[in-house]
């Protein structure tokens, strides 16, 4: 690169007139002259292995492109909740199986079961479960034998699903949905009749919730909200 500038009127009192010289980093120099009789004198400028500069749209790119590079790794690492959901679900249903079939009265999967559906055991035991589902809940309000203190009775009705309505349905040879139902309400029910008391000291309201619990459980492992739906 060569620019050519007006004469000063200096030079001409110079007889040698000097050279200067700039040098850089990555090789770059810059030469000034100064010709002794001549009105101009030149810039000379010249550099080697110079990085081409970037621009401001190629960082941004260069940039999105780390991030979403960064982004794919930490996919790759982390575990979808999609895939982690199922593998807790199936721990869940591993200890409580396994805790309800050895605490339990008697397993609903017992080799040659003879309450099988259909036959007369089988509805003894289902009428037997519901039968005391409703006689804990009159014993819980108050119904029968009625008292100012907290009794046996009333303490009977309110553990009354968890004695006597679980063990009986349990004791059918029902469906692996249903046994699952039951399972969890065999370990869910006894965590409500503790916690509720320190809350709300009520046999009747200990006893609503275990009932609705119940329905709830087997509405969710049955599908009856599904099948009302479609």
């Amino acid at each position: 690169m060569t620019v050519l500038l007006p004469a000063s009127p200096f030079s001409r009192h110079f007889c040698n007139p000097p050279s200067i010289r700039y040098s850089f980093s990555h090789k770059t120099s810059i030469c000034l002259s100064f010709p002794p009789l001549k009105g101009s004198f030149r810039i000379h400028g010249s550099s080697d292995k110079l990085d081409t500069p970037i621009t401001m749209d190629e960082q941004d790119q260069q940039q999105q492109n780390l991030e979403i590079n960064k982004l794919e790794e930490r996919e790759n690492n982390t575990p979808s909740t999609s895939t982690s959901a199922p593998a807790i679900e199936k721990d869940l249903k591993k200890v409580v199986n396994k805790a309800a079939a050895t605490f339990a009265p008697r397993a609903s999967t017992a080799s040659k079961n003879p309450a099988v559906p259909g036959s007369t055991l089988y509805q003894v035991f289902e009428i037997q479960a519901y039968a005391s589902m409703f006689l804990g809940g009159v014993l819980s309000f108050n119904l029968v034998f009625p008292s100012n203190e907290p009794d046996i009775w009333r303490l009977m009705g309110m553990w009354s699903i968890w004695m006597f309505t679980i063990p009986s349905l349990r004791a059918r040879d029902c469906s692996k949905n249903e046994k699952e139902a039951l399972n969890y309400l065999f370990l869910l029910v006894p965590l409500l009749n503790v916690i509720i008391p320190f809350f709300w000291k009520s046999f009747a309201v200990v006893w609503s919730a275990d009932t609705v619990a119940f329905f709830l459980m087997y509405a969710w492992k049955l599908g009856w909200l599904q099948k009302t739906e479609s």
